[in-house]
């Protein structure tokens, strides 16, 4: 029996029965009088916010370990946000008294994570594949650089990654024994692939493959969207002007329309509505003639 399974089983049992003394815990969750006694202090130790009691229940805790591995794998190993960083992020969510927090607990289980997942996704290909019957991969390839060079194979239909690779450099036969080797693996045919116009990836679906070179389109969209963005975002910026004024104009009508249908008794004492006054000031006045 784990550590966290004989903690849920005395927190059920205090749930059910109220405070009990350790030897009657002992008797009857099965744990030793050492191990219910080390628990419930463990328990009183977390138990500082309204949301704790949750953590304690099965429910909880398995809920909160798929936070911490959601969290370590999205941000962690795919992002590369640094362990301080999701470290202050569980502290903001009041889980250090729930979860080795710092940085340096999180390293250990970041490090026990990659393998497993590497395992699972290992797992989950070959039985992919066990049918003989692997589809056309379309794909994209590209150099990444965050701390090393990465190089990057991904099946776009599926957003598979196929290949990352950490190398020295991004030459035609670097790519071309990677992408081989991962293909044959898969057994899997290449219809064509989309990248960049450098030569190497060029040269890598061309020669090395046999299929069609699809350029990417991101430079040019990037390129079409800088010839643009100025003029329209001085037009947008004078659109949004505009629209504050009109808001303030409306506010201001609505507060006036508010004050004088608040009190109508005021109309006749001050000259009648702001409107009306307006109105019989715009009118020409007789000038007085002489008797």
């Amino acid at each position: 029996m784990g550590f966290w399974e004989k903690s849920v089983r005395i927190f059920n049992y205090l749930c059910e029965a109220g405070t009990q003394s350790v030897r009657h815990l002992a008797q009857h969750t099965g744990v030793s009088k050492s191990s219910a006694h080390r628990l419930t202090q463990a328990m009183v130790h977390r138990d500082i916010h309204p949301e704790s009691w949750l953590w304690e229940t099965a429910e909880g805790r398995g809920w909160l370990t798929r936070l911490v591995v959601a969290t370590l794998y999205t941000f962690g190993l795919k992002r590369g946000v640094g362990l301080d960083t999701i470290s202050e992020f569980f502290s903001h969510l009041r889980l250090q008294t729930q979860v080795g927090s710092s940085p340096s607990a999180l390293r250990g289980v970041m490090q026990a994570l990659e393998p497993a997942i590497l395992e699972i996704g290992h797992a989950w290909e070959q039985e992919a594949t066990a049918g003989g019957e692997v589809p056309e991969v379309i794909g994209a390839v590209d150099e990444t650089f965050l701390e090393r060079l990465l190089l990057v194979f991904l099946d776009l239909p599926t957003g598979y990654l196929l290949l990352e690779e950490a190398v020295e450099d991004r030459s035609y036969a670097t790519w071309k024994a990677l992408v081989e080797q991962r293909l044959e693996a898969l057994g899997a045919p290449v219809r064509y692939l989309v990248s960049d116009r450098a030569k190497a990836l060029i040269q890598l679906a061309e020669q090395g493959l046999g299929c069609l070179s699809i350029p990417d389109v991101f430079h040019l969209v990037h390129d079409i969207v800088k010839s643009y963005s100025l003029a329209i975002g001085r037009q947008l910026k004078q659109a949004r002007q505009e629209w504050q004024k009109a808001q303030d104009g409306l506010q201001r009508h609505q507060a006036l329309e508010q004050r004088y249908t608040a009190s109508p008794g005021s109309h006749a004492s001050d000259g009648g509505h702001p409107s009306e006054r307006a109105a019989l000031g715009s009118r020409p006045q007789r000038v007085p003639t002489a008797a």
